[in-house]
C-alpha cells in the first residue's frame, strides 16, 4: 500500500508542480514546436522564453504548496482541514500567486529574464491566479484526506496486530504447561475433596477461556464484562492460593458501561501473580477500584519472587499500545517500595 510518508509527500508535490507548470504553458510549447521552419536563433530564443516561464511557474507552485503546508500543517494527519481552513488556503494562495506573477514581470523588465511578451499580461490576470489557487487548494485538500485515510488504515492494521498478539498471549498464559498443570492439579484435588466445588471451578475456568476466545477479536469491552471476567479468574486463583491471595473490588456503577481494551484487568492480575511471591509469609493483595478521576486503578503489594518466572515482557507494553491506538490515551504505571499501581483511563461509550 502506498503510504504518504514525509519524503513521498514532498516527492508527490514536486511531481504535481512540474506537471501543472508544463500544462499551464502547453499552448506556448505547441507554438514553439510548430515553428520548425523558423530561424534557428529565433527558435532557441523562443524555447528559452518558454522554459523560463515553465521554471518560474514550477518554483512558484512549490512556494505556494510550501506556504500551505507551513501555515496549515496539511502534511499532519491529526490536523483538521475545515471549511475555514480551505477558504483561507484558497485566498492566501490567490494572493501569493498574484504577487509572484508581478515579481516575475518586474524581473523580466528590469534584468531581462526571458519571457514571452505576448503572455506577460496573463501574470496580471486575476482569473489565472484564481485558477491556480483553486488547483493548489484542491490538491492539498485531497492529499490531506488521503493521508488521514491511510493513517486510519495503518492504525487499524496495527490495532489488529496488537489484538492478535494479545489473544495469543492470553491463550498462552491460560494453556501453557505450567498453568495448565496447576489447573489440573487443583481440579483433581477438588474432585476428590469437594465435587460441587470442582464443578464450580470448571464453570469459572470455562468462562475465562470462552471470554478469551470471544473477546480477543474485539477492540473494546465494557468495564462490566471485564469485571465479570476478572471475578471468574480471581476464583481460580483463590482456589489455588487459598488465603494467601486477597482481592478487593470496588467499582462505581456509573462506570460499568465505560470502555477499555478487552482482557486488560486479567492481564494486570496475571502480572501481579507472575512477579510476586505468594505464600503464608508473603500474602498478595490486589485492589481493583474506580475513582472520581474517571480511571480504573489496579494495584498490588510487592513481594518480588526470588527466582522470577520467565516473561515475554510485552504485557504492559501491549496494553499501552492498544490504549494509544484505540483511544489516544496513556496508561500510568507507578511503583513504590511496597505497591505497584496501574491506572487505566475509562472511555465513555459513544451511543
Amino acid at each position: 500500500m502506498f503510504m504518504f510518508s514525509e519524503k513521498r509527500y514532498n516527492r508527490f508535490i514536486f511531481i504535481v508542480s512540474a506537471l501543472v507548470s508544463v500544462l499551464i504553458h502547453f499552448p506556448d510549447i505547441l507554438t514553439v514546436a510548430t515553428e520548425g521552419g523558423s530561424e534557428s536563433s529565433t527558435m532557441v530564443h523562443a524555447t528559452l522564453e518558454v522554459l523560463s516561464e515553465i521554471l518560474f511557474s514550477f518554483v512558484a507552485l512549490l512556494l505556494m504548496f510550501a506556504c500551505n503546508i507551513y501555515l496549515f500543517k496539511l502534511n499532519n494527519h491529526l490536523v483538521r482541514f475545515t471549511a475555514i481552513r480551505v477558504l483561507l488556503s484558497f485566498l492566501i494562495t490567490w494572493v501569493i500567486s498574484a504577487i509572484l506573477g508581478k515579481i516575475f514581470v518586474f524581473f523580466h523588465h528590469s534584468i531581462g529574464i526571458p519571457a514571452i511578451d505576448s503572455t506577460l499580461h496573463h501574470y496580471y490576470h486575476p482569473v489565472r491566479d484564481m485558477l491556480l489557487a483553486a488547483v493548489i487548494t484542491t490538491i492539498c485538500y485531497f492529499l490531506h484526506l488521503l493521508m488521514q485515510q491511510e493513517k486510519l488504515q495503518e492504525e487499524n492494521r496495527k490495532l489488529r496486530m496488537e489484538n492478535v498478539e494479545n489473544k495469543y498471549e492470553s491463550l498462552k498464559n491460560q494453556l501453557n504447561p505450567h498453568m495448565f498443570f496447576n489447573s489440573l492439579n487443583t481440579l483433581q484435588a477438588l474432585v476428590r475433596e469437594d465435587p460441587d466445588k470442582a464443578q464450580h471451578y470448571i464453570n469459572e475456568l470455562s468462562k475465562v477461556l470462552r471470554y478469551t476466545l470471544q473477546q480477543s477479536d474485539q477492540q473494546c469491552a465494557s468495564l462490566s464484562s471485564e469485571i465479570a471476567l476478572a471475578k471468574a479468574y480471581i476464583y481460580l486463583l483463590e482456589v489455588r492460593y487459598e488465603d494467601n491471595i486477597t482481592f478487593h473490588i470496588d467499582i462505581d456503577d456509573t462506570y460499568l458501561e465505560y470502555q477499555l481494551p478487552p482482557i486488560s484487568i486479567q492481564h494486570l492480575i496475571e502480572n501481579a501473580v507472575k512477579h510476586n511471591e505468594i505464600s503464608s509469609r508473603n500474602q498478595l493483595e490486589v485492589t481493583i477500584e474506580t475513582r472520581p478521576d474517571g480511571c480504573l486503578h489496579v494495584f498490588n503489594t510487592i513481594h518480588a519472587r526470588r527466582a522470577p518466572l520467565s516473561s515475554s515482557g510485552i504485557g504492559l507494553e501491549n496494553l499501552s499500545k492498544r490504549y494509544k491506538l484505540l483511544f489516544h490515551e496513556e496508561i500510568e504505571i507507578s511503583k513504590t517500595n511496597n505497591l505497584f499501581t496501574v491506572k487505566l483511563p475509562l472511555i465513555k461509550r459513544v451511543s
